[in-house]
């Protein structure tokens, strides 16, 4: 009979994949709902308060490269295929972390 555990054993990344997938593929959305957008930041937004935030810890002005600029870039083009390995690889970390943990048969 199919067991999911015995899937795991055999195949660890098949049951980490859907993890990294979902990351990578729901970082642009959760932005945007943000307020990082293609238009720019979208006011009153939490966006807007990171970038005050930022501006004021950095004396007036944010900082190129800095956080705000890196998600404001993600929000107007998306993804990059080095910035997508980087998003993808902890989603798939927390993936199977989750499903070892689910599939624990309690043997303590």
């Amino acid at each position: 009979m199919f067991e999911l555990s015995s899937l795991e054993t055999k195949f660890p990344l098949l049951c980490s994949c859907p993890g990294g997938v979902m990351t990578v593929t729901l970082t642009p959305a959760l932005l945007a709902a943000m307020g990082f957008t293609s238009g720019g930041i979208v006011a009153g937004s939490l966006a807007a308060k990171i970038m005050s935030y930022c501006a004021i810890a950095n004396g007036g002005g944010v900082a190129a490269g800095g956080l705000v600029a890196f998600l404001q870039s993600i929000g107007a083009a998306g993804l990059s295929g080095a910035t997508s390995t980087v998003v993808a690889a902890p989603g798939a970390a927390v993936g199977w972390m989750l499903s070892t943990i689910c599939n624990q048969t309690g043997t303590s």
